[in-house]
């Protein structure tokens, strides 16, 4: 019997994984791997390949790279390519619907949530802000709206006390690369009946801006907490130190919730033990932070350079 030919599409870290999973099949022919045009980055803004194509080309596979997936020819391409099936993960376009009709098996995308919940952009980011004990993998078959494809089959995974959106991201790849395998096998094989999505518990996880880092010590620690961790690597927690013209920005990389009693923003103490700070209820203990321009460091060998004083204040 002969491979399936699968077309790939992807851009961002999070889909390699599952390119990988698919390269490795021998009852899989990937065709071609559809990623984001390289784009400019850095201070000299050269070309960077998206990390999809650059798995792919190390893998000799051949690398389509369309400025928009809606372009004809481009279309036309995928139609030469006679593709049995095309698997989506965070590819970064809207597919039009001549694709999603193009392969006679469909399209299937990964999507790193618990479908309906977290439709959109930045599911697990929002997972951890929102504070759910668990998130997962979907795979679905794509339709015309955004996430809103009937369901061909999820695994959940809890969100630990130690997780941030970095170590998150990576389980969550891992767990959706083995489910597209097992599930493009199960849907071929007619073992699968895809489910609609349910109407309710539907939410959408907008994209995140780097504004959405700051942090507000009028919110509960728990709170800010979860902001810390779900904005961990990118755009990171932050917040000013007042007192100071200009003021001095931080980054937060790591924190803790801590039983203590403080003013919004005050600086309770600061130590060995981290720099704890009032919040609207309850306090955070800062254990790795980084001063703008500088290097990520543990709080004690922060206050070593940069001395922090009990009756400061954070805001």
């Amino acid at each position: 019997m002969a491979p399936l030919r699968i077309i790939f599409m992807g851009s961002a870290e999070l889909a390699c994984r599952s390119l990988e999973a698919l390269a490795q099949q021998t009852d899989f022919a990937v065709v071609a791997v559809v990623s984001q045009p390289d784009r400019p980055r850095g201070r000299e803004l050269k070309l960077h390949a998206s990390p999809v194509k650059q798995a792919a080309v190390s893998r000799g596979l051949p690398v389509l790279q369309p400025e928009r997936a809606r372009n004809e020819d481009f279309i036309a391409e995928l139609r030469e390519l006679r593709p049995d099936l095309i698997a989506v993960a965070a590819y970064g376009q809207i597919l039009p619907g001549a694709i999603l009709e193009l392969p006679r098996f469909g399209c299937l995308n990964v999507h790193t949530s618990l479908l309906p919940k977290y439709r959109g952009a930045a599911p697990i980011q929002w997972a951890i802000l929102n504070d759910e004990p668990e998130t997962g993998a979907t795979i679905m078959k794509m339709d015309a709206g955004l996430d809103t494809g009937d369901i061909l089959a999820q695994a959940a995974t809890p969100i630990r006390a130690d997780d941030d959106a970095q170590t998150l991201h990576d389980r969550l790849g891992q767990i959706g690369a083995e489910l597209l395998v097992t599930t493009i096998r199960d849907h071929v094989a007619g073992k699968i009946t895809p489910r609609p999505q349910p109407a309710w518990g539907a939410t959408h996880a907008r994209k995140i801006t780097k504004e959405d880092g700051q942090l507000d010590w009028s919110q509960p620690a728990r709170a800010l907490w979860n902001r810390v961790r779900a904005f961990t690597p990118w755009p990171g927690a932050f917040t000013q130190l007042a007192g100071q013209s200009p003021p001095l920005t931080l980054k937060i990389w790591r924190a803790e919730v801590a039983e203590a009693r403080g003013a919004p923003g005050e600086i309770i103490e600061a130590g060995k033990l981290g720099v704890l700070v009032g919040c609207g209820a309850g306090a955070l203990r800062i254990l790795e932070m980084q001063r703008e321009g500088g290097r990520r460091m543990s709080a004690w060998d922060f206050l070593a350079g940069h001395p922090l004083k009990p009756g400061g204040r954070f805001g």
